[in-house]
């Protein structure tokens, strides 16, 4: 009887185990950065203050990393969490794309010159991010996120009362070409990790960065560097949550550089960037990553991911050269 009890009981808490793992690795909602502005962020003709809704969706971003369901997961010591990695990847991922905007916030965004002053708020929720995410105690990487979450909204409520002066924003073209610099390394390194987690070699080198795959490999693929089956969907919700974060990202600068990007010529650059990274985020009907070849039976996420991060990165190079050119 006592072992029936105890059989029992152990498969109930599995079972609450795979329900809690299931529900906890649901990629969150996206969201509308313009609803996620305060009052004091917006102006008397009805138009954000300069650099608020980038602020806004980092805000948001980091909120969400904390507040999802399961919270923050990938320094957990206790089941489920510790049993998971797809969403622990998402959130590395997602932390990847916030880090790199409050560091380009930092350097540039924030700074009138090379010369200038650092913002001390921004400055302080750059430090915060940059802990160890897998840090759990003393201090915890969800207590050191949430001090850098603060410490941007005291920069965005200084925004909102005073748009010059050292608590400013410089929606400049130049700035905005740094960051996308910043982009483009990014996403050209999960492009060549999604290329890599590609089975079929034909496939592999029409997806992959030419300059990164030299003549000889392009001959023999056995020399060519693979992805452990194991760790295929890894790389994959890698790039979902980076591009989930980036999605956000790139609707606060559409905002914040209206008025550079319409003197460029632009706006449909950007729109078409939100629009691809709108599409490798797209909810999932497979329960699990398929790596399928070529035109076979089964999908391949890892192509299917590759080619609008393949589509977003040829835009932001575009974006990149008319803003320093055009």
């Amino acid at each position: 009887m006592t072992l029936a009890i105890l059989a029992g009981g152990f498969g109930l808490y599995i079972l609450v185990v795979l329900g809690l793992a299931l529900y906890w690795c649901n990629q969150p909602e996206t969201f509308k950065v313009t609803e996620r502005l305060p009052e004091s962020a917006i102006r008397s003709d009805g138009t954000p203050v300069p650099g608020t809704a980038l602020v806004s969706s980092v805000i948001e971003i980091g909120e969400t990393l904390l507040d999802k369901p399961g919270g923050f997961l990938h320094n957990d010591i206790a089941p489920p969490g510790s049993f998971l990695d797809n969403c622990p990847n998402w959130e590395c991922g997602s932390l990847m794309a916030l880090r790199d905007a409050v560091r380009s916030l930092r350097n540039d965004f924030s700074r009138s010159q090379s010369q200038s002053l650092e913002d001390d708020d921004v400055k302080r929720a750059d430090l915060q991010f940059a802990i160890d995410p897998k840090a759990w105690m003393f201090p915890s990487a969800e207590d050191e996120y949430r001090e850098g979450i603060e410490a941007l909204k005291r920069y965005r409520e200084t925004l909102g009362t005073s748009t010059s002066g050292p608590k400013s924003f410089h929606a400049r073209a130049d700035n905005l070409a740094d960051y996308l610099d910043v982009i483009e390394k990014r996403l050209g390194h999960q492009g060549s990790r999604l290329s890599s987690s590609v089975s079929d070699p034909a496939l592999t080198y029409a997806i992959a960065p030419r300059q990164e795959i030299s003549s000889d490999m392009a001959g023999d693929t056995a020399e060519r560097p693979r992805t452990p089956w194991n760790e295929v969907d890894d790389v994959f919700y890698c790039t979902r949550g980076y591009s989930w974060a980036l999605l956000h990202i790139m609707q606060g600068i559409q905002i914040d550089f209206r008025d550079t990007l319409a003197t460029k010529n632009a706006q449909e650059l950007v729109s078409q960037i939100i629009a691809d990274l709108e599409g490798a985020t797209r909810a999932m009907s497979s329960p699990i990553i398929l790596n399928g070849d070529g035109y076979g039976l089964l999908a391949n996420h890892s192509l299917t991911i590759a080619s609008y991060i393949s589509r977003v990165n040829a835009s932001v190079l575009d974006l990149k050269i008319l803003l320093k050119e055009g």
